[in-house]
């Protein structure tokens, strides 16, 4: 069941936690306060299709708490997931800058708390705070790099191609604990799907990695002892 909350009824500390996405950093707080005035909040379970392919966009969204993924489909009709977005990320603003139908689809990972903005308050934001635009340019550039060097590695062997994918996700939603770098320890086909391999592919990269150290992986949770030493071992 999807539990849906009006901007009236946010706390502050949903408050807080939209204000505190990246993407707001160092904006002036009336101008946040501005756009966000209309924020509604949903949470969802796992599992749960936020948006569709197709879908016009009438908002921008912000991840809360939880995981989801962009997902879209080959030639051939495969599913492929082109990223996974946590705590802090948002989606959903190409369809609202561009105001055409949405080109992917988006989709709960784990129980996901998600809030959204009005395209025309996003876009108002985009254009009257000259910061909010440097930080959408450099969210845009960021997403590109990641693609291309995905695309450079799909010839490169399956131990690279699985580890460019953990750095990958490292490179988005990473934090750094006492035992390394910690990233989701998401089900291998989700991976599979990112990387571009076989699912059983994918576990025998992994069983590898975790026994030279590369990687630990305790339930939900995944860690990189050292990002530098998994780096080094794509090709």
């Amino acid at each position: 069941m999807e539990d849906r909350y009006n901007s009236h009824e946010m706390n502050s500390n949903v408050n807080e936690l939209i204000c505190a996405a990246p993407f707001f950093a160092g904006l002036p707080e009336a101008t946040v306060e501005q756009s966000t005035a209309h924020v509604v909040t949903r949470s969802h379970p796992a599992n749960r299709v936020i948006l569709l392919e197709n879908d016009w966009g009438g908002s921008v969204y912000f991840i809360l708490e939880g995981w989801a993924k962009i997902r879209t489909y080959n030639l051939d009709g495969k599913e492929v997931t082109l990223n996974i977005l946590g705590k802090g990320e948002l989606f959903g603003e190409m369809a609202a800058l561009d105001e055409v139908p949405r080109s992917t689809d988006v989709i709960t990972l784990t129980p996901t708390t998600i809030g959204s903005i009005p395209a025309q308050d996003f876009v108002q934001l985009v254009h009257s705070e000259p910061l909010a635009g440097v930080r959408l340019s450099q969210l845009l550039a960021k997403r590109l790099r990641q693609v291309n060097r995905r695309l450079r590695l799909r010839e490169s062997d399956s131990t690279s191609r699985v580890a460019d994918t953990l750095l990958f996700l490292a490179e988005g939603q990473g934090k750094l604990k006492q035992e390394g770098t910690e990233i989701p320890n998401l089900p291998h086909r989700e991976l599979s799907s990112l990387s571009g391999l076989a699912r059983e592919t994918v576990t025998r990269v992994l069983t590898k990695l975790e026994k030279k150290g590369l990687i630990k992986r305790d339930n939900d949770i995944m860690y990189i002892p050292d990002v530098g030493a998994l780096e080094k071992i794509i090709a």
